[in-house]
């Protein structure tokens, strides 16, 4: 186990890692050299093929997004690659291309989905048996409830250190977006899943209709708090690689604050967005989570 490339790592992702590069080695010479980006990488980015010649694909990786997840043989981890052409200013995540998130399932699974887009092609969505047997492609769609109401809605709530600010602000939304329950009744659903990319096909399948992974600006109010906070894991820019996908099937992702999301090819920026199933949702909650930011950070 060790640190590299923004995160914790473990055994397996360095196996991964290995495995990664081995394939881009084997890859055809009309494409390389290829510039990867990703976990457990170097921040200037790693060369496969002639260093002495200038790259033709960048390439932001996650070879494994949910280690935790999948080490454990708790629930799916998965796969996130997204690619652009090489230029010399670092390309960031508008520069996207192609992009495929392909799932890695416990060891009890017999199916394994993956999601493949191609420059402005369709959204391809494919569902595998893991022993022989053809795949069949189906059409993911995010949910059109215009509530959260009996839906599954979370703000990410992982590690010690922002567990407060984001129970707090979990309260908050459901304080001001729900109707009263009855006693002995929940009308938003809770699912944490370790995975960035997890969670953007929880929204991408209509499975959750609201969620956010606000941890920059949890740490940044911490440290308001306290200047002595140590700030804790982060989304990085390798994490939301599968962001085309999403929002190609109508999932709508914005930064904390509302804007576009976008972010650098890189490994250690920290990323928060917020991610709705559709518009309805979004107006109704996007303005809850700015007033309680707000207030928040000054």
């Amino acid at each position: 186990m060790g640190f590299a490339g923004g995160d914790t790592i473990f055994k397996i992702d360095k196996i991964a890692e290995e495995e990664l590069l081995e394939a881009f080695s084997k890859w055809p010479d009309c494409y390389k050299p290829i510039q990867l980006y990703g976990e457990g990488l170097d921040e200037e980015g790693l060369i496969v093929g002639d260093r002495r010649c200038r790259p033709k694909i960048t390439i932001l990786i996650d070879p494994i997004d949910g280690t935790r997840n999948i080490m454990y043989d708790k629930r799916s981890a998965w796969f996130i690659a997204a690619a652009a052409a090489w230029r010399e200013q670092r390309p960031t995540t508008d520069d996207i291309r192609a992009s495929a998130l392909v799932e890695i399932p416990p060891s009890k699974a017999g199916l394994s989905d993956s999601f493949v887009l191609a420059f402005d092609g369709p959204l391809i969505a494919d569902r595998t048996p893991l022993a022989e047997g053809k795949g069949i492609q189906w059409v993911p769609r995010p949910s059109s409830s215009k509530s959260l109401e009996f839906g599954f809605a979370q703000v990410a709530n992982f590690f010690p250190g922002t567990k407060v600010l984001a129970s707090e602000l979990m309260e908050f939304i459901a304080a001001n977006v729900s109707g009263s329950a009855r006693v002995g009744e929940s009308l938003i659903f809770d699912d944490q899943y370790l995975s960035t990319a997890g969670q953007f096909v929880e929204l991408l399948c209509g499975h959750d209709r609201f969620c956010c992974d606000l941890r920059p600006l949890f740490h940044r109010i911490q440290t308001q708090r306290d200047t002595s906070f140590q700030h804790g894991l982060e989304c990085h820019p390798y994490d939301i690689a599968g962001l085309k996908i999403a929002e190609a099937a109508g999932v709508i992702l914005t930064d904390g604050f509302e804007n576009k999301l976008t972010a650098s090819f890189d490994c250690k920026t920290g990323i928060h967005w917020c991610g709705y199933a559709n518009v309805e949702i979004q107006r109704l909650v996007e303005p809850v989570v700015q007033h309680w930011l707000e207030e928040k950070l000054h």
